[in-house]
């Protein structure tokens, strides 16, 4: 028996053109090359594959049953082989992306817009989570890069910075009294203040600043969305806290305006998360070049 798959490939050109010279021709191989191949093929059987005719080679009983192994075979790495060019030009494959969904709606947005438009055959998936939830998935393999907050200190995984967000407390206009005036935290703190509910990046590092000047930050109203934290803003029910960039609209229509506090509020970076020394696909590859 042989594992060379170059003799299989003499052999399937032989026995497709008839022709051991065709055969050469096709593979760029001398005649004696194809020869000697199929003689090692036969031998390594212990049966004749071949016998001669007139126009060149015919295949026995024997060499027609392997042929129609290897026949599929070559269909396979053929497709196999289309397959490969197509996912190498984006023709095909997926994409598939972990986030939150404020960054995918107010960040990712215009990105996927536009790697979809010049990739329609890639279909994209996005997963949803908070930051640990998108490590997790990313490490398990379910997703090709995540898209969160940093900082990420991981030695599994590899972060390149993409922008920088500015987080902020915004209020609507029931609380008007407080737009031109600078609020300590304790000021803050006698208005019912309305957090993100989950583990999210953004509230452990306000929940920290808070802890780092001796208070203890408790929201009174808890939502599960960026949507909600803007809505309940607006609607008057406290004081969110949510990223500026993702309230533009609002605060240039007015329906939201800026709490100003007497302490700094650190900006925040989002940075695009993949697993340190693994390949990536060709879709992931051009998706993190037209972010960055």
């Amino acid at each position: 028996m042989t594992n060379n798959y170059e003799l299989y490939k003499v052999f399937y050109w032989a026995a497709k053109t008839g022709s051991l010279t065709q055969a050469a021709k096709t593979l760029y191989l001398t005649q004696p090359s194809v020869s000697h191949a199929v003689k090692q093929l036969e031998d390594s059987f212990g049966i004749t594959l071949f016998y001669r005719t007139s126009k060149g080679v015919a295949l026995t009983q024997e060499g027609a049953i392997l042929y129609s192994y290897i026949e599929q075979s070559h269909i396979l790495i053929s497709l196999a082989e289309e397959k490969m060019a197509a996912l190498k030009n984006l023709d095909s494959g997926e994409l598939r992306i972990g986030g939150s969904d404020s960054l995918f709606k107010h960040y990712l947005l215009p990105y996927l817009e536009e790697f979809h438009q010049r990739f329609p055959g890639i279909r994209l998936h996005l997963n949803h989570g908070t930051t640990p939830e998108i490590m997790a998935i990313l490490k398990e393999g379910k997703i090709d890069l995540g898209v969160v907050r940093m900082p990420i200190v991981d030695p599994q995984l590899e972060v390149r910075e993409s922008i920088q967000l500015k987080d902020c407390f915004v209020a609507g206009e029931r609380y008007a009294e407080l737009k031109d005036e600078a609020l300590s935290l304790d000021r803050l703190l006698e208005h019912p203040v309305i957090l993100f509910s989950r583990n999210s990046r953004a509230r452990m590092a306000i929940t920290e600043l808070f802890q780092s000047y001796g208070y203890k930050l408790k929201p009174e109203i808890e939502v599960g969305s960026v949507d909600l934290l803007i809505e309940f803003a607006r609607r008057g029910l406290g004081i969110s806290y949510v990223t500026r960039e993702f309230v533009t609209k609002e605060l240039e229509e007015g329906s939201l305006f800026e709490i100003h506090l007497d302490v700094e509020l650190p900006p925040s970076h989002v940075g695009i998360m993949t697993m340190r020394n693994m390949p990536l696909s060709s879709s992931a590859t051009k998706f993190i070049e037209l972010v960055r």
